[in-house]
């Protein structure tokens, strides 16, 4: 590299006695990023309710009430007896006065009421909505991502 410039007598001297010393530059290359950001397309998103009507069955209750007359035309002593309950129904006694020599309390029957829930299915008519999306992606015309129009690189 530096033969040029030196003859070639000054090959076999002692490093001092060399006058002139060539200069190597040594070059780096650096490399710089940067990002960007770029369109590349568009969505359009729609929504659309479709409302149907369906039928479907609702349980709905209801009680019913059973009086069954009970004849009993006892006398009685006592006052009047209460309401009273054996089981799920309700015994109401019944009494009247009876002309007699002297008064009394007869008691004549007994109501005894029942009570019972039923329950049957009855069909009911009920709107129903329901919603549905759609996507649809738009492109749009634009370079490739680096500014320059692509040219089957």
């Amino acid at each position: 590299m530096g033969q040029k410039d030196n003859p070639p007598e000054t090959l076999h001297q002692p490093a001092q006695a060399i006058a002139s010393v060539d200069v190597i530059p040594v070059i780096e290359e650096q490399l710089r990023i940067d990002k960007r950001v770029v369109e590349t397309g568009k969505i359009r998103i729609s929504k659309r309710v479709t409302a149907h009507e369906e039928t479907v069955a609702v349980p709905l209750m209801h009680e019913e009430i059973q009086v069954e007359r009970v004849a009993i035309n006892q006398f009685i002593d006592s006052p009047p007896p209460s309401v009273r309950y054996e089981g799920d129904t309700m015994v109401i006694p019944v009494t009247m006065e009876v002309a007699v020599i002297e008064k009394r309390l007869m008691l004549v029957e007994e109501l005894h009421v029942t009570k019972r829930q039923n329950q049957k299915q009855e069909p009911q008519s009920v709107n129903l909505s329901k919603e549905t999306v759609s996507v649809e992606r738009l492109n749009i015309d634009r370079p490739d991502y680096y500014g320059a129009e692509q040219n089957g690189c």
